[in-house]
């Protein structure tokens, strides 16, 4: 099984790397920045995206988990915050990133006939509206919608499709007063990824199970 995830180099990214490799399953990492065992590929820049079947050669794609992200607005108050860039970069890592990265391995994947997984978060629930952090809320919500509209034009084509909500996790992002260890979202997530199918694509689950709302 090849498995290729995206934001490899820390946190859950990193976390989700070493758990496949001691699963004793093939696994590709990217990371903005060239870094020992890592392909290097930013998600804002589309060139190295449409790079990255070059990593993979002929093999067929089993897996591909679309981590990397940012969370720029971080803290941000309306009315002294939210500037125009920041809009622009979150959106081209968080958003268009991922359907860019969807398309340069569309051979690979159906190829293997395998599957995508898109790390979203319970900040792009609609009905959950607590305020604050409006442009990485805006970008969570825009590729659930995305993954959403991938299960349904990749289904005839076998490939399923999964968003999930990787919980409030202790590491440099979710900062030390999260919820859970990364261990515990990086086994809940494996157990997600492995019940993908196509029964269950364009499901937004937590990474215990749980359906999250829309």
């Amino acid at each position: 099984m090849t498995t290729l995830i995206t934001g490899a180099n820390r946190g859950i990214g990193l976390g989700l790397c070493r758990a496949f490799a001691a699963r004793g399953e093939e696994v590709i990492g990217t990371a903005r920045r060239p870094a020992a065992g890592l392909v290097a590929c930013d998600m804002a820049d589309p060139a190295t995206i449409a790079a990255l079947p070059a990593a993979l050669g002929d093999r067929p794609l089993d897996l591909l988990v679309c981590n990397a992200g940012v969370y720029l607005d971080k803290g941000h108050r309306i009315g002294a915050g939210y500037a125009p860039e920041l809009w622009a970069e979150t959106f081209a890592v968080n958003v268009t990133g991922v359907f860019l990265t969807v398309e340069a391995l569309l051979p690979a994947l159906r190829a293997g006939r395998g599957r995508i997984a898109i790390i979203s978060s319970q900040m792009a629930s609609h009905s959950r509206a607590p305020g604050g952090s409006y442009i990485y809320r805006a970008s969570k919500a825009a590729v659930l919608n995305l993954g959403r509209n991938l299960a349904t034009d990749l289904k005839p084509e076998g490939i399923a499709v999964g968003i999930y909500h990787p919980g409030w996790v202790r590491t440099d992002m979710g900062g030390a007063e999260a919820d859970i260890d990364l261990d515990t979202c990086v086994a809940g997530l494996m157990a997600r990824f492995d019940a993908l199918d196509m029964a269950a694509t364009g499901c937004f689950l937590s990474y215990d199970g749980s359906p999250m709302p829309y």
